[in-house]
């Protein structure tokens, strides 16, 4: 399978050193894939044959300038040479994301379908804009559109709503969906101390950005729970159709009190489908020990869906970092390899 990576940050870099650890995992399972293009914001890769995923990982370790690198690195190599080309199966679409127009993302991924090429991203921008329109043009043109990467990386909660839910009307979605929240909250917890401590060492620690914003104000799981949603639901909602509270407010005596009350805090997004509609929130909630999702704890995340006819069924785990969530996109580039088709699709 031939495949072209845009965008070449932290989660390309650990899909490319993937396909290095994973290369006899691979051909054991008789996987074969060939990394044809890396497209930066510079200009690209482009080796016909196939880029050495080794050499590209040692290279990448110490230069950010893709061009410089030997063989095929050129300032010209850009995605439109990807489909002036025609020689990939499969784009990786992994620039970052913009809520508000879904571009660069947005195009790129509606090219590639329209030139009937497999798309798998991570960006979430065009998935939260344009999902349904995007899904129209993958199956207008018979390939795939994944997305398992944009709704909690490791956790395979887009997989295990369409593929093990399939038949029933899924009623309610319910998740603990940021791990940076969920980490800040068990170190409260754990170590009584405030919100600002807990955030100040989650983010020495790299589990949250220099401006966690879209995480702490609840945008991050707002926008997890809208895909969800809209993929899972059949719907076209948008992030102005959820309300939205983050953990900002939280005081370490709240915790405290949780605790004694046997009952633990978490973000929870969730949407249920009501006699007037759906109802869908972000917001910090108490949780009883009985509650499925009250052992999550640390970076780890959880969805839990309610359905007509088989009951529910909650997923809990799924590792956070780059690595894990490169991870994801290859798990998405196999299946798509081994035939398996998005039911959504």
């Amino acid at each position: 399978m031939r495949i072209a990576i845009i965008g070449y940050g932290g989660v390309g870099k650990a899909l490319v050193q993937l396909l290095v650890d994973k290369k006899h995992y691979l051909k054991s399972k008789s996987i074969d894939i060939q990394l044809n293009y890396v497209i930066g914001s510079r200009g690209g890769i482009y080796v016909p044959k196939g880029i050495e995923c080794n050499d590209l990982a040692e290279f990448s370790k110490n230069e950010k300038d893709i061009t410089k690198f030997i063989p095929g690195g050129s300032k010209e190599v850009n995605f439109d040479l990807v489909l002036r080309n025609g020689d990939v199966d499969a784009i990786i679409e992994m620039t970052p994301t913009n809520k508000e127009t879904g571009e660069p993302g947005m195009s790129h991924i509606t090219r590639a379908l329209e030139n009937k090429i497999h798309v798998i991203t991570s960006n979430k921008g065009p998935i939260l804009l344009a999902y349904k329109k995007l899904n129209k043009i993958a199956i207008k043109n018979n390939v795939q559109l994944a997305i398992g990467c944009t709704t909690g990386g490791a956790l395979p909660s887009i997989n295990g709503g369409i593929i093990d839910l399939a038949g029933s009307e899924i009623t309610s979605i319910e998740g603990v969906l940021n791990g940076t929240t969920n980490f800040i909250i068990n170190e409260m917890e754990e170590k009584a101390c405030s919100y600002y401590d807990s955030l100040k060492k989650a983010q020495q620690l790299g589990i949250a950005e220099t401006d966690p914003t879209l995480d702490v104000e609840g945008w991050d799981t707002a926008s997890k729970l809208l895909i969800l949603t809209n993929v899972l639901m059949n719907e076209e909602k948008t992030l102005k159709d959820i309300k939205v509270e983050g953990i900002t407010n939280l005081k370490s005596k709240d915790v405290a009190d949780a605790l004694k009350e046997g009952k633990k805090y978490k973000l929870i997004g969730k949407t249920t489908r009501t006699v007037h509609g759906l109802e869908m929130n972000v917001k910090l909630e108490k949780l009883e020990k009985e509650h499925p999702l009250y052992g999550v704890n640390a970076k780890n995340k959880a969805v839990r869906y309610v359905s007509d006819t088989l009951g529910e069924l909650t997923i809990i785990g799924g590792a956070s970092g780059v690595t894990p969530a490169a991870a994801s996109i290859l798990r998405d580039l196999i299946n798509i390899h081994r035939g398996y088709r998005d039911c959504s699709n």
